[in-house]
């Protein structure tokens, strides 16, 4: 199961994208998860600014 990106307090800064070791995450407006490549690991939620990701 992939992380959830809350696309209403995602502010696509891109951190997220940077610490993501698998590079499952992309920008399209806001944060999208590749959910084939996300192990779930999170970096992400750790990384995000505003919280806007959850595991």
């Amino acid at each position: 199961m992939a992380v959830t990106i809350n696309a209403d307090d995602c502010i696509a800064c891109g951190v997220c994208v940077d610490e993501c070791p698998q590079n499952a995450l992309s920008l399209d407006g806001v944060c999208v998860v590749d959910e084939d490549a996300c192990i779930d690991c999170g970096s992400c939620v750790d990384a995000c600014p505003v919280e806007a990701i959850s595991a």
